[in-house]
């Protein structure tokens, strides 16, 4: 019977691929319990199997009581050492009575001659070691298989996999059957709005594998965006043989979902091939998602043209760039703004997942008053102008000139004496005294700062009044009427020599009507005469 056992355990090494070392340490081991049961067993033996004859044979050891009494101290201690280490892992206090039949002592490092051997194998020892041997094995066997199972699928994890559904009717938990073993997968891994009727196939994704007591545990995933990238492989020969690359990927399951694809090879569109003739395999990835939309867009090394791609189906007119804080403002018809946005900003949301960049979505009236509100002052004292110098001219006007990057004023060594004097002191007014007539040309053309509308009138003097009355304050307060008119452009006409404007010269022949002044002069003389 013993070389039945031997003979088994080798053919289960060559079909299992199980070690049969391994099968015999725990033969042995088992047969050391079985034993350990037996009345009148002795307290310290072992039991070694002959591998050439297949017998099992049980030897009792018997040690010196000083050298006894030590291991059992050590084996007390190592006991002891692995409670308190589960007892902090747990947290949980252990009440385990540890008793010295219980401690398994280690004699290996004894020498031979201090240690007594003797053969005690039971007569019916045969009977117990085919039964323990039956049990053992039984156990090995499904314990290997377990983990070589684990061991196949904690290499595929992010791999799809086909499996049937095997139980749907709980939502939390759909069961799905892999060949080998059952996947799970939970309600928080399911997409919204799809049903898994039992008995259907479905593609998933691994996502863990756990090792469990009754074997490896795996879960599998409809969301992860893994799933898209093994779909167009399947479907598209390019991005199997490499030719072309899936670059990123951005997915709200069940709903929308954005790739990115960049051809290796001259020739070759991206997006012409994942479409494929007709639209032929971006249906059949569609039709596997269960109708979930899919926009295909190349990938651009420059962030501009790839942010503008990004928000397609949309126009993008303009797009600025933020490199520090990796931001870009997109500027976009008025027409298109919602459509750039989407519905509940899921394309704009899914274009910066795509990306990587904060995108700021703007129509081209927002973006024109913003514009119009940084370079006129709009935005309020405080606010930094962009754009625009903000030094002041000596005629009052703003300094046409742009900006320097990183400053509020332009390269003129005036304004940027204006620069320094303000980091001194921040409440330095931007006012450059100096003339500089080419700029005060240039300002001259732009459209006023909020300059005052009108003529500038002098200012109302301090005099006391004599009355109260509003007449008397207008009187005497208002401005004088010669500066009224000086500054309308009109003529007093009390002046008693004023300006005439000389006649144009006209052709010989033709008569001319005498002017108010000819007859004034005409009408002195004949009165003189």
């Amino acid at each position: 019977m013993s070389r039945e056992i031997i003979e088994f355990v080798q053919e289960l090494e060559r079909d299992k691929g199980i070690d049969s070392d391994t099968l015999i340490e725990a033969l042995e081991d088992a047969l050391l319990a079985a034993y350990k049961k037996t009345p009148g067993a002795s307290r310290h033996a072992v039991v070694e199997l002959d591998r050439e004859e297949g017998d099992f044979r049980v030897f009792s050891i018997e040690l010196p009581p000083d050298i006894e009494a030590r291991l059992l101290e050590e084996a007390r201690e190592r006991v002891l050492t692995e409670l308190e280490q589960a007892e902090e892992e747990t947290g949980e206090r252990s009440h385990v009575l540890v008793q010295d039949e219980d401690l398994e002592i280690d004699w290996s490092d004894v020498p031979d001659e201090q240690v007594k051997r003797e053969d005690v194998t039971p007569e019916n020892f045969g009977r117990i070691a085919a039964q323990t041997a039956k049990q053992v094995i039984t156990q090995r066997i499904r314990e290997a298989e377990r983990q070589m199972m684990y061991e196949e699928y904690i290499d595929r994890v992010s791999e799809v996999v086909t499996g049937i559904v095997q139980q749907a009717g709980d939502r939390n938990n759909v069961l799905v059957d892999l060949g080998k073993v059952e996947a799970l997968l939970p309600r928080s891994e399911q997409v919204d709005g799809e049903r898994y009727e039992q008995g259907s196939r479905i593609k998933a994704v691994i996502t863990e594998v756990r090792s469990g007591t009754k074997g490896p545990q795996v879960i599998v995933s409809r969301r992860d965006p893994e799933l898209i990238k093994t779909l167009f492989e399947l479907e598209v020969p390019e991005i199997a043989d490499g030719l072309v690359e899936i670059r990123g990927v951005a997915r709200e399951p069940g709903y929308r979902s954005k790739i990115a694809v960049e051809s290796h090879a001259q020739g070759v569109d991206p997006v012409g091939a994942c479409v494929g003739p007709r639209g032929s395999r971006v249906r059949m990835v569609v039709s596997e998602l269960r109708g979930e939309k899919i926009d295909i867009i190349p990938w651009n090394p420059e962030p501009a043209r790839f942010v503008a791609k990004a928000l397609s189906p949309a126009r993008v007119r303009e797009v600025y760039l933020d490199d520090d804080g990796k931001e870009a403002t997109v500027v976009t018809p008025d027409d298109q703004l919602a459509l750039a946005i989407g519905k509940e900003g899921m394309n704009a949301r899914l274009a910066a997942r795509l990306t990587g960049w904060k995108i700021d979505i703007q129509s081209d009236s927002e973006f024109a008053q913003a514009e119009a509100e940084a370079a006129f002052g709009g935005g309020g004292e405080d606010e930094e102008f962009t754009g625009r110098c903000a030094a002041i001219l000596s005629n009052g006007k703003r300094c046409p000139n742009a900006a320097l990057p990183g400053s509020r004023y332009c390269g003129v060594a005036a304004h940027q004496e204006l620069a320094e004097r303000e980091t001194e002191s921040p409440d330095v007014e931007p006012i450059v005294t100096e003339p500089e007539p080419e700029l005060e040309a240039l300002a001259d053309e732009l459209p006023p700062d909020a300059e005052a509308v009108g003529p500038a009138l002098p200012e109302p003097g301090d005099e006391p009044l004599e009355s109260e009355a509003p007449a008397d304050a207008a009187a005497t307060h208002g401005p004088p009427a010669t500066a009224i008119a000086d500054a309308e452009g009109e003529v007093d006409l009390d002046v008693t020599d004023p300006e005439v404007v000389p006649p144009e010269e006209v052709p010989a022949g033709i008569p001319v009507e005498a002017s108010h002044g000819d007859d004034a002069e005409s009408e002195e003389g004949s009165s003189a005469a």
